[in-house]
């Protein structure tokens, strides 16, 4: 069921990809995007959706899971074959190794959640998939942070790009609250709480940033990490 959280969410998520379109099309450059991140995303949104060949919810639902998709599809593609951004993707500063660090913990860790959670007998297989993007999803923005503190100043749009995808896991977080107060037959996962919470943790430090350099009317600057 739709309601306002899920609502702005959807519209948090929407606005944070059209700005990353708009970034990469202003700029000419992905330096300081992480395409790991983005395909990332392609693995979770391509893992959770699976239902849209067995079920049909809404219209809205369809089109949404549809988008997310394509559009996650279109930036990789951009990055990777199409010029200018393919000649300035610098792989040594998106280092992070996403499918040995996030990818592959999280395809062990499915399965034995699953298995405790539901039985040997009682999972299907788009129930595991489903999981498995579930904690997926939390790490995928970890790339992107990784890139972030490399540069350490972040660009305008990248900024508001970053912003918009972390206030998207926030409202959903009061969506889920609002769901379980007010809608009796609802009954969320406990693995989407835990996972979602962490997601939102992971973007506390650049939320404070964001928010500070705003209010200054500056540039978000990340502080320098001490390697001592």
């Amino acid at each position: 069921m739709l309601n306002a959280f899920r609502m702005a969410g959807d519209l948090s998520h929407v606005v944070s990809i059209v700005v990353l379109f708009l970034r990469l099309k202003a700029t000419g450059t992905p330096v300081g995007i992480s395409l790991k991140t983005q395909e990332l995303y392609l693995v979770v949104f391509l893992t959770r959706y699976l239902d849209l060949f067995t079920s049909f919810y809404s219209l809205y639902n369809t089109v949404m899971k549809i988008a997310y998709i394509a559009a996650t599809a279109a930036i990789i593609a951009m990055v990777r074959l199409k010029s200018p951004w393919k000649f300035k993707y610098d792989r040594t500063q998106d280092a992070f190794l996403h499918w040995q660090f996030a990818v592959a913990p999280c395809a062990v860790l499915t399965p034995m959640y699953v298995l405790f959670h539901s039985g040997r007998h009682n999972w299907h297989m788009i129930e595991m998939l489903w999981t498995f993007s579930i904690v997926l999803e939390p790490v995928a923005i970890v790339p992107q942070l990784f890139v972030l503190q490399r540069f350490r100043e972040v660009e305008n749009l990248t900024a508001h790009y970053v912003f918009f995808l972390g206030t998207y896991r926030v409202f959903y977080a009061f969506n889920w609250v609002y769901r379980a107060m007010y809608e009796p037959f609802y009954h969320g996962a406990r693995i989407v709480y835990i996972c979602g919470a962490i997601q939102t943790f992971l973007y506390a430090d650049f939320f404070y940033y964001y928010l500070k350099a705003k209010s200054m009317g500056a540039k978000v600057s990340l502080p320098m990490v001490n390697k001592n």
